[in-house]
């Protein structure tokens, strides 16, 4: 089984630390499916995604339906048979899809007390299941593993 990774972002947004994450994703040739619960917000994170690409960082992505090795999406049953999957927007995790991937990745704003509290339940639930799990915070120097149970 999979190991779920929560990020807790206090120091830079989700549109800078998402491409940091996929291209290292990428670089390892895997997968990746981003996961959000929102369509609106799904549609305005590829659009600002698409606007900062780099030739040297290009990350090939595809709205739902299409099998880009990069998939953003709102639909629960969208599949693009992605290494890793990225939860967005409080999107909750399911276990079962832990066990088809290498990783998912919970990122959340640590700046919103919702957003906080659903990862703080999603923890639980998934180390409560047996599911290894690592808790890494950004800090002003970086991001540091501040928790890991397996």
């Amino acid at each position: 089984m999979a190991e779920v990774l929560f990020y807790h972002m206090t120091q830079s947004p989700l549109e800078v630390t998402l491409p940091m994450l996929l291209a290292k994703t990428r670089a390892r040739g895997w997968r990746a499916l981003v996961r959000g619960r929102d369509p609106a917000q799904v549609t305005a994170l590829e659009t600002r995604l698409w606007a900062q690409q780099h030739d040297a960082t290009f990350l090939p992505l595809g709205p739902d339906g299409d099998q880009e090795d990069i998939l953003l999406c709102s639909d629960q049953s969208a599949e693009n048979n992605a290494e890793v999957a990225f939860l967005i927007d409080r999107t909750d995790i399911d276990v079962a899809e832990v066990q088809r991937r290498q990783r998912v990745c919970l990122l959340f704003d640590g700046n919103d007390e919702t957003s906080l509290d659903h990862a703080r339940a999603q923890w639980k639930t998934v180390t409560d299941q047996g599911v290894a799990a690592v808790y890494w915070a950004q800090g002003p120097t970086g991001w540091q593993e501040k928790m890991r149970r397996d």
